[in-house]
């Protein structure tokens, strides 16, 4: 897991990992990972959340909006 820079001091976002089809995400105060991958959220979804996740900035934001509860289950 790589730490989350969250550059403005704002997520909710501890942690993520990145792979081919899929970003996994660690949410403060939560011991459970979220993993969204093309098939649950959609490539253009993770694609743009990989971005996020490596900037540092508006992940959170990001999956509030547009992919909430689109993770794998």
């Amino acid at each position: 897991m790589q730490v989350y820079k969250d550059i403005n001091n704002d997520s909710g976002v501890h942690g993520f990992e990145i792979s081919a089809d899929s970003v996994t995400v660690w949410f403060d105060g939560t011991a459970r990972s979220y993993t969204y991958s093309y098939h649950s959220a959609g490539r253009d979804h993770v694609e743009t959340m990989k971005k996020l996740a490596v900037s540092g900035d508006g992940l959170n934001a990001y999956i509030n909006y547009h992919v909430k509860f689109k993770y794998v289950r």
